[in-house]
């Protein structure tokens, strides 16, 4: 088995991937500083798979200590980097923050990649790398406007250090261009669990929904929208983790034309932040208490994927659609509130 390191192996997307990569044979280690995820999700991980995670609480920033890691795990094939801050929100409000934890951690990683000799690269990257596009549904060539918040910024930095990392070291790597991941494992033994108030729509709506939260706000209902609040493309976790699987082994295969390869992974369906509510006041039957709000500095106002790159070469299709999202995001939910009743749930 190929042994894979999985940054940020606690988080959302890093968690619900490496329980992919292990049911289709990878070995798997995650390294996460826990500043913002929690070691405990692993062990429902481990239920999932029947696998033992290792996973190092080590802060990726410090390079002495993510070169332990390697030194420790000499055969190393492949990195998953998720390892980031993610709110759009709190990068505006705290940009040099973002810019030193999730740049000098990539460079680090990169840095021990190359000295380690290894082969593989993954990168997590996003949407926000298009800024407000001149035309939707984007693709992997639309040109890149400014970003819309330091965190977007971060990642199409990002992009760069990755593109002439690989030139200069022979690594090969591909950039993971998500959209907006929701929802949660089938099992519902994995979901999001984010610290403080969600800045994410879908966690907002289901802590909303079961009462964590006594309201929530819609950012701004006068965009040039169908219904004046943001258009976003939706994907299910699940798919997202695939993916990754899917482009390791297109790695491994030799599949790739470049040394580095860059793939859109959405729907390709935009939905309003309004007709989200809806799909999941549907599949609950609960009537959320929302309000309308001003916007939000960084938001985009439309985005959507062509997705038909990683499906004709990752082979890559999303089997979760939108009700999908909302129902197991909603159960996840639920499973929460057992859970804090009855802490054997």
């Amino acid at each position: 088995m190929k042994k894979i390191l999985v940054t940020g192996g606690c988080g959302y997307i890093g968690v619900h991937t490496i329980v992919d990569l292990i049911q289709h044979g990878f070995d798997v280690i995650s390294v996460d500083n826990n500043s913002r995820s929690t070691t405990d999700i692993l062990a429902n991980a481990e239920t999932i798979t029947g696998k033992k995670i290792k996973n190092y609480v080590t802060d990726l920033c410090d390079l002495a200590a993510t070169r332990t890691i390697f030194k420790e795990n000499g055969d190393i094939s492949g990195i998953i980097h998720f390892a980031a801050y993610k709110a759009v929100g709190e990068s505006v409000d705290q940009p040099l923050l973002y810019y030193h934890n999730n740049l000098a951690s990539l460079v680090n990683i990169l840095q021990c990649a190359a000295e380690f000799k290894v082969p593989h690269f993954v990168f997590s990257s996003s949407c926000t790398v298009y800024g407000n596009p001149d035309s939707i549904p984007v693709t992997e060539q639309t040109p890149q406007k400014p970003a819309e918040s330091p965190y977007g910024a971060t990642k199409q930095m990002g992009e760069v250090i990755v593109r002439d990392a690989v030139k200069s070291n022979g690594m090969q790597a591909i950039l993971l261009r998500y959209f907006n991941p929701v929802g949660a494992h089938p099992s519902i033994l994995l979901g999001e669990i984010p610290l403080g108030r969600p800045a994410n729509l879908v966690p907002a709506i289901t802590q909303t929904a079961i009462g964590k939260l006594p309201t929530m706000q819609v950012f701004g209902d006068d965009y040039d929208t169908r219904d004046g609040s943001c258009v976003r493309d939706y994907i299910h976790v699940s798919d997202i983790a695939h993916a990754h699987t899917l482009a390791l082994n297109y790695l491994i295969d030799k599949k790739n034309e470049s040394g580095t390869e860059v793939f859109n992974l959405g729907t390709g369906d935009g939905y309003t932040v309004l007709e989200v509510i809806r799909a999941f006041e549907k599949v609950s039957g609960v009537k959320l208490n929302y309000a309308i709000g001003p916007r939000r500095g960084g938001d985009v106002i439309a985005i959507y994927a062509n997705n038909s790159k990683a499906k004709n070469e990752l082979g890559w299709i999303p089997k979760y659609n939108l009700d999908d999202m909302m129902d197991t995001a909603w159960q996840w939910e639920l499973k929460l509130k057992a859970a804090q009743k009855d802490p054997a749930a």
